[in-house]
């Protein structure tokens, strides 16, 4: 939604997305993310964030220890911190856990890191200042991108050294990407007109501690792997025809009987796809009495795979919206003002900051995408293979077989990313204890995030694989027989990237324009412009 929201800072926007703390979807983190959607900030949370920020003072002068307000950090918040170096302790820890290694992030990682985090201050839990949030606000709409190395996080504690590489720039340190240029932090906001901040009492600990990364990351890749599975569920539908197979395995009355919902889902958009196909009618009432199970359960297997991110996604949107740093800043009467020995606020101590609920789910949804992988090449070998394919259709789809080698290696492709995504690690099964045993079991969330995008893209990669297959196989069915409305417009789309192999050619730019079909969410498109609806 767009809205015209005023900053302290002086700037206004009409504003694509509204950041509340509450409502921050997905799409959302993809739209500004990469396609450089404008934030604002409605006015009800900026009163949140005031309010915050006056407890946090109220904590201050009351003198009373708090961890990470007037204490050290980890193994030393028994350290209390002298009032008058308060201030110094928020960009020490910075510095300090600016610490991080591996490549850096890439541009649309960073914006989602700075969009999540941003959404997590203003529900007004963190203690900061509206001028932070400003910050963060105006980096996004202008183009200010902190250099951020991507290892360092372990899922507890929040993603500290990340986003400690990306705090920097708000204190005029670090580095930060502007139109092109790699500059100093401060040099870099003053190339568009903001300017850096002294942080205060919790703001620096504030800013790094959450768990923005590995949701920022689990967002984007997320709405890939949505898109690759929607894909599957086309590409599936294609070959069922294309291979003269059944579609009775995805009617209502199957599906009633065992009502997962992403199985019935995914029969639906079977159903939907090849409604009315005369290939499909054409063998109605062959000899053939069962299908391969990859054809067979396609149902059973898409729809787990669906159940699987749909639990993901579950876990992404609440931690989105969620209060994630440590301590919390609460009014006195919804926390026991106790916590913070004053009677004017209470700031608990708790572990949100622990990346467990997405670690956990990251992980199996990346296994999901592999069996989605899985059942994907097991079908293209089905269109390729002379041992097990159909009549009607030549070994490896080219019609001089020996001479040429058709899309036989295209398989192998699909083959290697299928071994690459069964030896992804598991990072949520592992764990390393860190300040002097003080945080001692942690969730290892991000390394969770970067595998699960990982299986994400490669996913992808092997669903567009059956998608090219499958386009070529359609060119032996015979000419009399015409596909249903909405394989037809599946077709219709890889033959716009990829034209039919004819003769042997190198095979690696139709792979990839293909991909970029189902990564782009252009397979959607298409089957919604024909049917006028999406897939499921």
């Amino acid at each position: 939604m767009a809205s015209s929201l005023p900053t302290t800072d002086g700037w206004s926007a009409v504003s694509d997305v509204v950041v509340d703390g509450e409502t921050l979807t997905p799409e959302d983190v993809e739209a500004v993310a990469r396609r450089d959607a404008t934030v604002g900030i409605a006015d009800d949370d900026r009163e949140a964030v005031r309010r915050s920020r006056e407890r946090v003072e109220d904590v201050v002068e009351a003198g009373d220890p708090v961890y990470g307000v007037n204490t050290g950090f980890g193994q030393l918040v028994d350290t209390q911190i002298p009032r008058d170096e308060v201030e110094s302790l928020q960009t020490n820890l910075l510095r300090s856990h600016a610490a991080g290694a591996g490549r850096e992030l890439d541009r649309e990682e960073v914006r989602a890191l700075l969009l999540t985090r941003l959404n997590a201050l203003v529900k007004g839990y963190s203690g900061v200042r509206e001028r932070i949030v400003d910050l963060l606000a105006g980096m996004l709409n202008a183009g200010v991108h902190p250099v951020v190395r991507s290892r360092g996080s372990l899922g507890a504690s929040g993603d500290l050294a990340p986003l400690a590489h990306l705090g920097l720039v708000l204190i005029g340190e670090g580095q930060a990407d502007v139109d092109g240029d790699r500059l100093p932090g401060d040099e870099a906001l003053a190339r568009v007109d903001l300017e850096a901040v002294t942080l205060r009492a919790k703001e620096g600990l504030a800013l790094i501690n959450g768990t923005q990364l590995t949701t920022g990351l689990a967002a984007l890749a997320l709405l890939d792997g949505e898109r690759a599975l929607r894909a599957a569920d086309a590409a599936g539908a294609l070959t069922t025809e294309v291979t003269m197979s059944t579609t009775a395995n995805c009617s209502a009355a199957v599906q009633r009987v065992r009502p997962h919902d992403g199985q019935a889902a995914s029969a639906r958009n079977v159903k939907r796809l090849t409604a009315d196909s005369e290939i499909v009618e054409s063998h109605r009432n062959c000899d053939r009495v069962q299908d391969a199970y990859s054809i067979r359960c396609l149902p059973q297997v898409h729809g787990a795979v669906r159940d699987a991110l749909d639990h993901l996604r579950d876990a992404i949107e609440t931690e989105l919206n969620s209060a994630t740093d440590n301590p919390l800043v609460f009014d006195a009467e919804s926390a026991d003002p106790r916590a913070s020995g004053t009677d004017t606020a209470a700031v608990v101590s708790g572990g949100n900051f622990h990346g467990e609920v997405l670690a956990l789910r990251l992980d199996y949804a990346a296994t999901a995408l592999a069996e989605l992988a899985a059942i994907s090449e097991r079908r293209v070998d089905r269109m390729l293979n002379p041992n097990v394919q159909e009549s009607h259709l030549p070994p490896f789809l080219t019609p001089d077989s020996g001479l040429h080698s058709g899309l036989m290696i295209p398989q192998y492709t699909a083959a290697a990313l299928i071994n690459d995504l069964r030896s992804l690690g598991r990072p949520s099964t592992d764990n390393t204890s860190v300040s002097g045993g003080q945080e001692d079991h942690v969730s290892m969330s991000a390394g969770s995030a970067y595998g699960f995008r990982e299986a994400a893209e490669k996913a992808g990669t092997v669903v567009g694989v059956e998608l090219l297959v499958a386009a070529q196989a359609s060119e032996f069915l015979d000419d009399d027989l015409e596909h249903a409305a909405g394989t037809s417009a599946v077709y219709d789309l890889v033959r716009e990237v990829s034209p039919p192999v004819e003769a042997d050619r190198p095979l690696h730019d139709d792979i990839d324009a293909v991909v970029d079909l189902v990564q782009e969410g252009l397979v959607d498109d298409a089957i919604e412009c024909t049917l006028e609806e999406r897939l499921e």
